[in-house]
C-alpha cells in the first residue's frame, strides 16, 4: 500500500514537470528591479533557482514525530478521562434536571416525583455571563408538572383574584412550595422571588420550559400574540429579533451573491466595493452632521431625560451633539485614509486587485475548496460536543454544593456556601451589600481526591479542547494552502493542476505533517489557555478594590491578545510553508518569517492591502444590510411602511442584523483570505527563485506580472 501510494504521489509529481508550455519573456530590466526587493543578510538567504522545484514537494518525510507522539497520547488521555468523568458522574443528572435545591425533577420517591420538567423564573438571567463560571443559572428554578399555557403577570393575577379564585390557582403551581398568600404585595413577592413575575406559554424542550415560539401567517409569535406587557408595565415584544433574523437572511443571500460575482468579475467588483465604500462612508458623515445640526438648535447642548424618557443609555447619548461629533470624525477619518491610499498606493492597490482576481481563478478552478470547511465544521462539532460532555459529568460527580448568588457583584459572600434550608435565618440575606441574594444550587463535589482534583480536570478538558479546537483549523489552513499553492506552481492553468488536488494536500497534511499541525496547535493553545485564565481571574477579582490588581491585568490581557494575535498570523504562514516544502514546523516557521521579512514592503502594503480589500467586502455587506434595516425599522422607505413593525427599540434588530451579517460574511470571506495568503508566499517565493528570463521564468500569472512590471518601471 506504501508503494502504491509512493508510486501514485511520484505520478503526479511527473505529471507536473516543467517545460510543457513555453516561458514568458520579460525584459531584464523589470526582473532585475523585482529582485532589488529582496535582499540577503539577517533575514536569511533568498531561495535559489531550482530546475526540478515545480510546487508542493512530493517526496516528503513525516515531520515532528515526537509531538505527533504526544498529540497521541493526550487524545488517548482525553477518551480515559472522558470514561472516568462518566464512571463519577450521575447519569441522572444528565436525563432529569435539577432545581434550585439540587432535587431531581421527576425523581420517584421524592415529592417531584410527579413534577418531571424544570420552569425557570426569570429564563432572561440565564444569558448572564456569570453562568460560564457558576455553571448555574442565576434565577429560581422549580420543577412543575406542566409548563405554562397562557400569558399571566403577577400584578394582573392579583387583580384577577378579587373575582375568580381559579386565577390564583393555576398561578401559584409555579410558585415556591408552600407558598399561599396572593395577598401579598407584588414587590416584596418579586424581591423574595416567592412567584415569578410573569408567566408565558411554553413547552417542555430537554425537560425545561422554554418559551412557545411559533410562527403565524409568517410572523413569529407566542401563543398567537406578538406584544404585551411584564409584571412591570413594561411593553415587550416577540416581534423584533423575528425581523433581525429576516435581515440575516438578507445578509446571507448578499454574501453568497458577492462571493459568485467575485469569481467572475474580481476587479470591477472590487473597485465598485472600493467605491461603495467611499460612498457609504460620505453618506455617514452627511447624515452625522445632519443630526447634529438638527440637535444644535434644540434648548441647551444637552438633552433632558425627561425628554428621553425611560429609556437605555445608548438612547441617551445618540441625543448628545458630542456622540454625532465624534461619529462624523471618526467616519472622516476612514474617509481620508482610503482616499490618501488610492492616491499614495494606488499600483499596491491595483497588485492587491490582481492577487485577489488570481485568487478568485483559483478556486473557480478548484471549486472543491469552499465546501471543505464542512469537514472542519464536523471535526469542531465533535470537539464541542466531547468538551460539553466531559464539562457536565465532571460538574455532577459528587454531592450537591450551594452558593450564595447576588446580582451585585460587591456582595462579599458571593460564591460561598450556604444551606438552603438556613439562608434566610442568617445575617447574608438581610445584608445591606447583598440585597436579592439566594442560596441556589450550584455543583456537584465531595472530599475525595478525585473531587479535590476536579478543577484541574476541568481546566485539562479545556485545554485539551482547545488543542483540538486549534489542531482541526491547522488542518483546513494546512491543506487550503496546499492545494492552491498547487494550482500557483501550475505552470499551464488548469492543465498542470494535478487532479484531486485538495485530495491529495488533506492526505499529505495527515500522513506527513501531523505532528506539525499538534505542534503549532500546541503553542497557540497555550497562549489562548492563559487568557482565559486572566479572564476567570479578573472575574474572580472584581469585588477587589485593588487598581494596582486591575491594571496589571488588563496590561496582561493586552499583551497575551497581541501574543495571540501574532502566533495566529505566525502560525499561518508556518502551515503554507509546510504544505509546499514538507518541512518541520519551527523550520517552516522560520522560513516563512524570513521570506515575510526579506519582502517587507510587499508584506506591509500589497497583502495588508489584500486583507483590507476584503474588510471592505464584509464592510459594505453589513453596512449595506444595516441601512436598509435601519431605514426599514425608521419607517423611512415609503412603499413598505404598511408592513413595518411598531418597535420599542429599533437599534436592538438593527444591531444584531448588522453584527450577524458581519460574521456571515466573514465565514464566506476566509476561504479567499487564506488563497491570498498562500498565493502572496508563493508569489514571493516566485520572484526570489526567478527573474522571468527564458531559463528562469515566472510561474504568476501574465497579468500579475505585468502589472507587477508596470510597478517597477515606477518604482
Amino acid at each position: 500500500m506504501n508503494n502504491y501510494r509512493q508510486l501514485s504521489f511520484n505520478s503526479f509529481c511527473f505529471h507536473r514537470q516543467p517545460g510543457r508550455m513555453a516561458p514568458h519573456r520579460y525584459t531584464p530590466s523589470s526582473s532585475a528591479s523585482v529582485q532589488s526587493e529582496t535582499t540577503p543578510g539577517a533575514h536569511g538567504e533568498p531561495y535559489k533557482f531550482d530546475p526540478s522545484f515545480s510546487g508542493p514537494v512530493c517526496r516528503r518525510s513525516c515531520t515532528d514525530i515526537l509531538h505527533c507522539l504526544i498529540f497521541t497520547l493526550v487524545i488517548l488521555s482525553y477518551v480515559a478521562l472522558g470514561i472516568v468523568a462518566w464512571l463519577h458522574g450521575d447519569p441522572r443528572k444528565m436525563i432529569h434536571p435539577t432545581d434550585s435545591y439540587g432535587q431531581f425533577c421527576g425523581q420517584k420517591g421524592t415529592s417531584n416525583a410527579r413534577k418531571p420538567i424544570l420552569f425557570y423564573f426569570n429564563i432572561l438571567k440565564c444569558t448572564n455571563p456569570a453562568v460560564l463560571i457558576n455553571l448555574q443559572c442565576p434565577t429560581t428554578q422549580m420543577c412543575v408538572s406542566q409548563c405554562p399555557d397562557k400569558f399571566a403577570t403577577y400584578t394582573e393575577m392579583q387583580l384577577q383574584h378579587k373575582f375568580n379564585k381559579s386565577y390564583w390557582e393555576y398561578y401559584r403551581q409555579f410558585c415556591k412550595p408552600g407558598f399561599n398568600n396572593p395577598n401579598k404585595p407584588a414587590s416584596q413577592v418579586l424581591r423574595d422571588e416567592d412567584c415569578p413575575s410573569m408567566i408565558v406559554p411554553s413547552r417542555p424542550f430537554l425537560r425545561r420550559c422554554l418559551p412557545d415560539f411559533i410562527t403565524l401567517n409568517g410572523t413569529v409569535t407566542v401563543a398567537n400574540r406578538t406584544r404585551f406587557k411584564d409584571a412591570l408595565e413594561m411593553p415587550r415584544s416577540v416581534t423584533e429579533l423575528q425581523h433581525a433574523a429576516n435581515g440575516l437572511l438578507i445578509s446571507l443571500a448578499v454574501s453568497l451573491v458577492f462571493i459568485l460575482l467575485l469569481r467572475f468579475t474580481a476587479g470591477l467588483l472590487l473597485w465598485t466595493t472600493i467605491m461603495a465604500a467611499l460612498l457609504l462612508l460620505a453618506y455617514g458623515m452627511w447624515y452625522c452632521s445632519t443630526v447634529w445640526s438638527q440637535l444644535r438648535y434644540r434648548q441647551g447642548s444637552e438633552v433632558a431625560i425627561l425628554e428621553v424618557g425611560l429609556q437605555t443609555d445608548l438612547q441617551i447619548y445618540l441625543q448628545l451633539r458630542q456622540t454625532w461629533i465624534i461619529f462624523l470624525v471618526t467616519l472622516g477619518v476612514i474617509e481620508a485614509s482610503i482616499f490618501l491610499m488610492l492616491i499614495f498606493l494606488r499600483r499596491r492597490v491595483l497588485m492587491a486587485v490582481t492577487l485577489l482576481r488570481e485568487a478568485s481563478k483559483a478556486i473557480s478552478y478548484i471549486m472543491s475548496t469552499l465546501f471543505f470547511p464542512v469537514i472542519t465544521f464536523i471535526l469542531l462539532t465533535i470537539c464541542i460536543s466531547y468538551w460539553g460532555f466531559i464539562a457536565i459529568y465532571l460538574a455532577s460527580s459528587g454531592e450537591a454544593v450551594y452558593k450564595v448568588m447576588s446580582p451585585d457583584v460587591s456582595c462579599p459572600y458571593v460564591n460561598s456556601t450556604c444551606n438552603p434550608e438556613t439562608f434566610y435565618r442568617t445575617n447574608i440575606s438581610n445584608s445591606a451589600l447583598c440585597l436579592g441574594s439566594k442560596c441556589l444550587f450550584a455543583f456537584y463535589g465531595g472530599e475525595t481526591s478525585y473531587h479535590r482534583c476536579l478543577f484541574l480536570l476541568q481546566l485539562s478538558n479545556l485545554f485539551v479542547f482547545l488543542w483540538l479546537v486549534n489542531f482541526s483549523l491547522a488542518l483546513e489552513q494546512c491543506t487550503l494552502a496546499g492545494t492552491f499553492a498547487s494550482y500557483y506552481w501550475a505552470k499551464r492553468k488548469p492543465q498542470d493542476i494535478p487532479p484531486c488536488p485538495l485530495f491529495l494536500s488533506f492526505n499529505r497534511a495527515i500522513r506527513y505533517h501531523t505532528g506539525s499541525l499538534a505542534f503549532g496547535a500546541l503553542i497557540l493553545s497555550v497562549a489562548q489557555l492563559f487568557r482565559i485564565i486572566l479572564e476567570y481571574l479578573e472575574q474572580r477579582l472584581k469585588c477587589v478594590d485593588n487598581t494596582l490588581s486591575r491594571f496589571l491585568l488588563c496590561c496582561l490581557k493586552c499583551c497575551f491578545w497581541c501574543l495571540e494575535k501574532f502566533l495566529r498570523y505566525m502560525n499561518c504562514n508556518a502551515y503554507i510553508m509546510v504544505a509546499i516544502y514538507g518541512k518541520n514546523f519551527c523550520t517552516s516557521a522560520r522560513e516563512a518569517f524570513f521570506l515575510l521579512m526579506r519582502n517587507a514592503v510587499r508584506v506591509a502594503v500589497l497583502d495588508r492591502l489584500t486583507d483590507f480589500l476584503l474588510f471592505l467586502g464584509k464592510v459594505l455587506i453589513a453596512g449595506g444590510v444595516g441601512v436598509v434595516a435601519f431605514f426599514f425599522f425608521t419607517n423611512k422607505i415609503p412603499v413598505i411602511q404598511e408592513e413595518v413593525p411598531s418597535l420599542n427599540y429599533y437599534w436592538v434588530p438593527i444591531l444584531t442584523v448588522v453584527i450577524g451579517a458581519y460574521l456571515i460574511a466573514h465565514s464566506f470571506f476566509s476561504i479567499y483570505a487564506m488563497c491570498v495568503d498562500t498565493l502572496f508566499l508563493c508569489f514571493c517565493d516566485d520572484l526570489e527563485r526567478n527573474d522571468g528570463s527564458s531559463n528562469k521564468p515566472y510561474f504568476m500569472s501574465p497579468e500579475l506580472h505585468r502589472i507587477l512590471g508596470k510597478s517597477n518601471q515606477i518604482q
